[in-house]
Protein backbone atom coordinates (compact mmCIF):
# COMPACT_ATOMS: atom_id res chain seq x y z
CA UNK A 1 0.00 0.00 0.00
CA UNK A 2 1.03 3.60 -0.51
CA UNK A 3 1.12 6.09 2.34
CA UNK A 4 -2.06 8.02 3.14
CA UNK A 5 -0.96 11.64 3.28
CA UNK A 6 -2.94 14.45 4.87
CA UNK A 7 -6.11 15.27 2.97
CA UNK A 8 -5.78 12.36 0.55
CA UNK A 9 -8.24 9.50 0.30
CA UNK A 10 -11.74 9.14 1.75
CA UNK A 11 -12.99 11.31 4.61
CA UNK A 12 -16.29 11.00 6.48
CA UNK A 13 -17.82 14.00 8.19
CA UNK A 14 -15.52 16.68 9.58
CA UNK A 15 -11.78 16.33 9.00
CA UNK A 16 -8.89 17.03 11.38
CA UNK A 17 -5.38 16.58 9.94
CA UNK A 18 -2.23 15.90 11.96
CA UNK A 19 -0.35 18.99 10.86
CA UNK A 20 1.82 21.11 13.14
CA UNK A 21 -1.10 23.36 14.09
CA UNK A 22 -3.43 20.49 14.95
CA UNK A 23 -1.34 18.39 17.36
CA UNK A 24 0.24 18.40 20.77
CA UNK A 25 3.38 16.37 21.44
CA UNK A 26 3.84 14.74 24.83
CA UNK A 27 0.96 16.44 26.68
CA UNK A 28 -2.83 16.08 26.72
CA UNK A 29 -5.35 18.91 26.42
CA UNK A 30 -6.81 20.67 29.43
CA UNK A 31 -9.86 22.92 29.87
CA UNK A 32 -7.80 26.02 29.05
CA UNK A 33 -6.97 24.77 25.54
CA UNK A 34 -8.90 26.29 22.67
CA UNK A 35 -10.56 23.71 20.40
CA UNK A 36 -9.34 23.34 16.83
CA UNK A 37 -12.74 22.04 15.74
CA UNK A 38 -16.30 22.35 17.06
CA UNK A 39 -19.05 19.85 16.25
CA UNK A 40 -22.58 19.06 17.37
CA UNK A 41 -23.41 15.83 19.20
CA UNK A 42 -23.79 12.96 16.76
CA UNK A 43 -21.18 14.34 14.37
CA UNK A 44 -18.69 12.12 12.60
CA UNK A 45 -15.06 13.25 12.54
CA UNK A 46 -12.17 11.80 10.55
CA UNK A 47 -8.82 12.35 12.26
CA UNK A 48 -5.36 11.68 10.92
CA UNK A 49 -3.07 10.41 13.68
CA UNK A 50 0.68 10.09 13.76
CA UNK A 51 2.87 7.51 15.47
CA UNK A 52 5.81 8.83 17.48
CA UNK A 53 8.05 5.90 16.48
CA UNK A 54 10.88 7.08 14.25
CA UNK A 55 10.41 10.68 15.45
CA UNK A 56 11.92 10.48 18.93
CA UNK A 57 15.35 11.72 19.95
CA UNK A 58 16.66 8.25 20.85
CA UNK A 59 15.84 7.20 17.27
CA UNK A 60 17.60 10.21 15.74
CA UNK A 61 14.51 12.45 15.31
CA UNK A 62 14.76 11.90 11.56
CA UNK A 63 12.12 9.46 10.31
CA UNK A 64 13.52 9.35 6.78
CA UNK A 65 16.90 8.19 8.09
CA UNK A 66 15.35 5.87 10.68
CA UNK A 67 13.21 4.02 8.13
CA UNK A 68 15.74 4.13 5.26
CA UNK A 69 17.10 0.61 5.96
CA UNK A 70 13.61 -0.82 5.42
CA UNK A 71 12.96 0.93 2.08
CA UNK A 72 9.49 2.17 3.03
CA UNK A 73 7.71 5.47 2.38
CA UNK A 74 7.53 8.04 5.17
CA UNK A 75 4.63 10.41 5.86
CA UNK A 76 5.26 14.08 5.13
CA UNK A 77 3.63 15.15 8.42
CA UNK A 78 6.02 12.86 10.33
CA UNK A 79 8.99 14.49 8.62
CA UNK A 80 7.62 17.97 9.29
CA UNK A 81 6.99 17.35 12.99
CA UNK A 82 10.40 15.81 13.60
CA UNK A 83 12.11 18.73 11.86
CA UNK A 84 10.08 21.39 13.67
CA UNK A 85 10.56 23.23 16.94
CA UNK A 86 7.13 22.06 18.10
CA UNK A 87 6.86 22.58 21.89
CA UNK A 88 8.04 19.47 23.76
CA UNK A 89 10.46 19.12 26.64
CA UNK A 90 12.58 16.00 26.25
CA UNK A 91 12.73 14.05 29.49
CA UNK A 92 9.68 15.79 30.94
CA UNK A 93 6.94 15.35 28.35
CA UNK A 94 5.66 12.07 26.95
CA UNK A 95 6.34 10.65 23.48
CA UNK A 96 2.80 10.65 22.07
CA UNK A 97 1.51 12.84 19.25
CA UNK A 98 -2.08 13.78 20.17
CA UNK A 99 -4.71 15.80 18.36
CA UNK A 100 -5.65 19.19 19.73
CA UNK A 101 -9.12 19.14 21.27
CA UNK A 102 -12.45 18.90 19.50
CA UNK A 103 -15.34 20.71 21.22
CA UNK A 104 -18.66 18.86 21.34
CA UNK A 105 -21.27 21.56 21.79
CA UNK A 106 -23.42 21.16 24.88
CA UNK A 107 -21.35 18.56 26.74
CA UNK A 108 -21.26 19.45 30.42
CA UNK A 109 -19.45 18.19 33.48
CA UNK A 110 -21.32 15.17 34.79
CA UNK A 111 -22.31 13.97 31.31
CA UNK A 112 -20.59 11.13 29.50
CA UNK A 113 -18.96 11.63 26.14
CA UNK A 114 -19.49 8.58 23.92
CA UNK A 115 -16.73 8.06 21.34
CA UNK A 116 -17.75 5.38 18.84
CA UNK A 117 -15.04 4.05 16.56
CA UNK A 118 -16.37 3.84 13.00
CA UNK A 119 -13.23 3.14 10.99
CA UNK A 120 -9.46 2.81 11.37
CA UNK A 121 -7.44 2.97 8.16
CA UNK A 122 -3.65 2.41 8.09
CA UNK A 123 -1.69 5.33 6.72
CA UNK A 124 1.53 3.31 6.23
CA UNK A 125 2.36 -0.37 5.53
CA UNK A 126 4.56 -0.86 8.60
CA UNK A 127 4.97 -0.18 12.30
CA UNK A 128 7.51 -0.29 15.13
CA UNK A 129 7.63 -2.01 18.52
CA UNK A 130 10.05 -0.39 20.98
CA UNK A 131 11.53 -1.09 24.39
CA UNK A 132 13.34 1.80 26.01
CA UNK A 133 14.14 3.78 29.18
CA UNK A 134 14.50 0.64 31.31
CA UNK A 135 10.72 0.34 31.23
CA UNK A 136 8.28 -2.36 30.21
CA UNK A 137 7.40 -5.46 32.21
CA UNK A 138 11.10 -6.47 32.57
CA UNK A 139 12.85 -3.14 33.20
CA UNK A 140 15.94 -4.70 34.77
CA UNK A 141 16.46 -7.13 31.90
CA UNK A 142 15.54 -5.24 28.71
CA UNK A 143 16.72 -3.55 26.53
CA UNK A 144 19.60 -6.02 26.54
CA UNK A 145 21.95 -3.64 24.73
CA UNK A 146 21.79 0.14 24.62
CA UNK A 147 19.02 2.45 25.77
CA UNK A 148 16.45 1.56 23.11
CA UNK A 149 15.58 -1.41 20.94
CA UNK A 150 13.11 -0.89 18.11
CA UNK A 151 11.78 -3.82 16.11
CA UNK A 152 10.45 -3.05 12.63
CA UNK A 153 7.13 -4.75 11.84
CA UNK A 154 5.86 -4.87 8.28
CA UNK A 155 2.30 -5.32 7.05
CA UNK A 156 2.00 -8.49 4.97
CA UNK A 157 0.80 -8.41 1.39
CA UNK A 158 -2.72 -9.45 2.41
CA UNK A 159 -2.96 -6.30 4.56
CA UNK A 160 -4.35 -8.33 7.46
CA UNK A 161 -1.22 -9.35 9.36
CA UNK A 162 1.92 -7.91 10.86
CA UNK A 163 5.30 -9.64 10.78
CA UNK A 164 8.35 -9.21 13.04
CA UNK A 165 11.66 -10.84 12.09
CA UNK A 166 12.95 -13.77 14.15
CA UNK A 167 16.21 -11.89 14.77
CA UNK A 168 18.05 -8.82 13.46
CA UNK A 169 18.71 -9.29 9.77
CA UNK A 170 16.27 -12.16 9.36
CA UNK A 171 13.90 -11.93 6.40
CA UNK A 172 10.84 -13.44 8.06
CA UNK A 173 9.27 -14.24 11.39
CA UNK A 174 5.98 -14.71 13.22
CA UNK A 175 2.84 -13.27 11.65
CA UNK A 176 -0.05 -11.99 13.75
CA UNK A 177 -3.48 -10.50 13.01
CA UNK A 178 -3.82 -6.73 12.74
CA UNK A 179 -6.57 -4.99 14.70
CA UNK A 180 -5.94 -1.23 14.41
CA UNK A 181 -7.10 0.97 17.30
CA UNK A 182 -6.34 4.25 19.04
CA UNK A 183 -4.31 3.87 22.23
CA UNK A 184 -5.24 7.38 23.37
CA UNK A 185 -8.83 8.61 23.49
CA UNK A 186 -9.62 11.21 26.14
CA UNK A 187 -11.38 14.33 27.29
CA UNK A 188 -9.75 17.45 28.70
CA UNK A 189 -9.06 17.63 32.41
CA UNK A 190 -10.27 20.63 34.43
CA UNK A 191 -7.90 23.53 35.00
CA UNK A 192 -5.01 24.93 33.02
CA UNK A 193 -2.36 22.22 33.41
CA UNK A 194 -1.88 19.81 30.54
CA UNK A 195 -1.39 16.21 31.79
CA UNK A 196 1.56 14.09 30.76
CA UNK A 197 0.61 11.87 27.82
CA UNK A 198 1.68 8.56 29.38
CA UNK A 199 -0.49 7.73 32.45
CA UNK A 200 -4.22 7.15 31.83
CA UNK A 201 -6.91 8.26 34.25
CA UNK A 202 -10.58 9.15 34.64
CA UNK A 203 -10.10 11.43 31.62
CA UNK A 204 -9.21 8.38 29.52
CA UNK A 205 -6.00 9.20 27.72
CA UNK A 206 -3.46 6.42 27.22
CA UNK A 207 -5.79 3.51 28.05
CA UNK A 208 -4.33 1.13 25.45
CA UNK A 209 -7.45 -1.07 25.42
CA UNK A 210 -7.17 -3.17 22.28
CA UNK A 211 -10.93 -3.87 22.18
CA UNK A 212 -11.52 -0.30 20.94
CA UNK A 213 -11.69 -1.33 17.30
CA UNK A 214 -14.45 -0.26 14.85
CA UNK A 215 -17.88 -0.78 16.38
CA UNK A 216 -16.73 -0.17 19.96
CA UNK A 217 -17.73 2.84 22.06
CA UNK A 218 -15.73 4.44 24.86
CA UNK A 219 -17.65 6.42 27.49
CA UNK A 220 -15.70 9.12 29.32
CA UNK A 221 -16.85 11.35 32.21
CA UNK A 222 -16.85 14.94 30.93
CA UNK A 223 -14.59 17.16 33.07
CA UNK A 224 -14.71 20.43 31.12
CA UNK A 225 -17.49 22.11 29.17
CA UNK A 226 -17.74 20.91 25.57
CA UNK A 227 -15.70 17.80 26.55
CA UNK A 228 -12.67 18.79 24.41
CA UNK A 229 -12.01 15.29 23.11
CA UNK A 230 -8.72 14.18 21.54
CA UNK A 231 -7.12 11.03 20.13
CA UNK A 232 -3.64 9.70 19.37
CA UNK A 233 -1.15 6.87 19.95
CA UNK A 234 -2.30 4.78 16.96
CA UNK A 235 -1.64 1.02 16.95
CA UNK A 236 -1.96 -1.68 14.30
CA UNK A 237 -1.90 -4.47 16.91
CA UNK A 238 -1.34 -5.02 20.62
CA UNK A 239 -1.38 -7.90 23.05
CA UNK A 240 -3.02 -7.37 26.44
CA UNK A 241 -0.27 -6.14 28.74
CA UNK A 242 1.81 -4.37 26.05
CA UNK A 243 4.77 -5.80 27.95
CA UNK A 244 7.71 -4.38 25.96
CA UNK A 245 6.50 -0.76 26.45
CA UNK A 246 4.94 -0.21 23.03
CA UNK A 247 3.00 -2.50 20.71
CA UNK A 248 2.89 -2.25 16.90
CA UNK A 249 2.80 1.54 16.74
CA UNK A 250 1.78 2.93 13.36
CA UNK A 251 -0.09 5.92 11.97
CA UNK A 252 -3.84 5.63 11.36
CA UNK A 253 -6.73 7.60 9.90
CA UNK A 254 -9.60 7.13 12.34
CA UNK A 255 -13.25 8.07 11.98
CA UNK A 256 -15.29 8.46 15.17
CA UNK A 257 -18.80 9.55 16.11
CA UNK A 258 -19.13 11.86 19.12
CA UNK A 259 -22.30 11.68 21.23
CA UNK A 260 -23.26 13.14 24.59
CA UNK A 261 -25.04 11.04 27.22
CA UNK A 262 -26.77 13.35 29.70
CA UNK A 263 -25.97 12.68 33.34
CA UNK A 264 -29.44 11.34 34.21
CA UNK A 265 -29.38 8.88 31.32
CA UNK A 266 -25.77 7.93 32.07
CA UNK A 267 -26.59 7.03 35.68
CA UNK A 268 -29.61 5.00 34.54
CA UNK A 269 -27.58 3.06 31.99
CA UNK A 270 -24.23 2.68 33.72
CA UNK A 271 -24.46 3.81 37.34
CA UNK A 272 -22.17 6.42 38.83
CA UNK A 273 -19.35 5.97 36.33
CA UNK A 274 -16.15 7.22 37.93
CA UNK A 275 -13.84 6.22 35.12
CA UNK A 276 -13.70 5.05 31.52
CA UNK A 277 -16.18 2.42 30.36
CA UNK A 278 -16.26 0.72 26.97
CA UNK A 279 -18.88 -1.28 25.10
CA UNK A 280 -18.60 -3.55 22.06
CA UNK A 281 -21.21 -5.58 20.24
CA UNK A 282 -20.31 -8.49 22.53
CA UNK A 283 -19.10 -7.01 25.81
CA UNK A 284 -19.56 -4.39 28.48
CA UNK A 285 -16.03 -3.32 29.43
CA UNK A 286 -15.58 -1.60 32.80
CA UNK A 287 -12.05 -0.52 33.68
CA UNK A 288 -9.82 -0.15 36.71
CA UNK A 289 -6.71 2.03 36.95
CA UNK A 290 -3.93 2.45 39.50
CA UNK A 291 -0.14 2.46 39.73
CA UNK A 292 -0.49 -0.78 41.72
CA UNK A 293 -1.79 -3.58 39.49
CA UNK A 294 -3.52 -5.26 42.45
CA UNK A 295 -5.43 -2.04 43.19
CA UNK A 296 -6.28 -1.59 39.49
CA UNK A 297 -7.76 -5.09 39.53
CA UNK A 298 -9.83 -4.33 42.64
CA UNK A 299 -11.04 -1.08 41.11
CA UNK A 300 -12.12 -2.90 37.96
CA UNK A 301 -14.08 -5.49 39.96
CA UNK A 302 -15.84 -2.73 41.92
CA UNK A 303 -16.63 -0.94 38.66
CA UNK A 304 -18.03 -4.16 37.18
CA UNK A 305 -20.26 -4.82 40.20
CA UNK A 306 -21.62 -1.27 40.13
CA UNK A 307 -22.27 -1.57 36.40
CA UNK A 308 -24.23 -4.81 36.83
CA UNK A 309 -26.28 -3.23 39.61
CA UNK A 310 -27.15 -0.22 37.46
CA UNK A 311 -27.64 -2.01 34.15
CA UNK A 312 -29.49 -5.12 35.28
CA UNK A 313 -30.58 -4.42 38.85
CA UNK A 314 -28.30 -7.23 40.04
CA UNK A 315 -27.69 -7.77 43.74
CA UNK A 316 -24.00 -6.96 44.40
CA UNK A 317 -23.35 -10.32 46.07
CA UNK A 318 -24.76 -12.14 43.06
CA UNK A 319 -22.88 -9.82 40.71
CA UNK A 320 -19.61 -10.65 42.48
CA UNK A 321 -20.37 -14.37 42.15
CA UNK A 322 -21.32 -14.03 38.48
CA UNK A 323 -18.13 -12.15 37.67
CA UNK A 324 -16.07 -14.87 39.29
CA UNK A 325 -17.83 -17.60 37.30
CA UNK A 326 -18.22 -15.98 33.91
CA UNK A 327 -16.12 -12.85 33.29
CA UNK A 328 -12.53 -12.44 32.13
CA UNK A 329 -10.47 -9.65 33.65
CA UNK A 330 -7.67 -8.69 31.28
CA UNK A 331 -4.59 -6.57 31.84
CA UNK A 332 -4.88 -3.66 29.42
CA UNK A 333 -1.27 -2.57 29.91
CA UNK A 334 1.42 -2.61 32.62
CA UNK A 335 3.79 -0.05 31.10
CA UNK A 336 2.13 3.37 31.38
CA UNK A 337 2.93 4.17 35.05
CA UNK A 338 -0.78 3.86 35.86
CA UNK A 339 -1.64 0.26 35.07
CA UNK A 340 -4.95 -0.81 33.57
CA UNK A 341 -7.34 -3.75 33.92
CA UNK A 342 -10.53 -4.19 31.91
CA UNK A 343 -13.32 -6.74 32.25
CA UNK A 344 -15.26 -8.41 29.45
CA UNK A 345 -18.85 -8.92 30.61
CA UNK A 346 -20.76 -10.88 27.94
CA UNK A 347 -24.00 -9.11 27.07
CA UNK A 348 -25.34 -12.40 25.69
CA UNK A 349 -25.46 -13.78 29.24
CA UNK A 350 -28.32 -11.35 29.95
CA UNK A 351 -30.05 -11.46 26.55
CA UNK A 352 -32.85 -13.78 27.73
CA UNK A 353 -33.84 -11.32 30.47
CA UNK A 354 -36.20 -8.37 29.95
CA UNK A 355 -34.42 -5.34 28.50
CA UNK A 356 -33.55 -3.38 31.64
CA UNK A 357 -33.41 -0.06 29.81
CA UNK A 358 -36.90 -0.64 28.41
CA UNK A 359 -38.65 -1.78 31.59
CA UNK A 360 -37.07 0.60 34.10
CA UNK A 361 -38.17 4.25 34.34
Amino acid sequence: MDVLELGEGPVRGHYLPSGLDEVLWGRLPCAADAPVLRVDPGAEVTIDTLSHEGLLEDQGRDPRAFFAPYDVPVLADAVALAASDHPRTVGEDGPHVVSRPIAVTGARRGDLLAVTILATTPRVPYGVVSNRHGRGALPGEFPQQGAVFSAFARVTDDGAHGEIALAPGASSGPRFPLAPFLGIIGVAVAGDQRPHSVPPGAHGGNLDIRLLTPGATLYLPVQADDALVYVGDPHFAQGDGEVALTAMEASLRATVRLDVVAREDAVRRFGETAGPLAETSEYLVPTGLDEDLDVAMSNCVRHAIALLQARYGMDPRHAYAYLSAATDFDISQVVDVVKGVHARIRKADFAHLPDPLAVRP
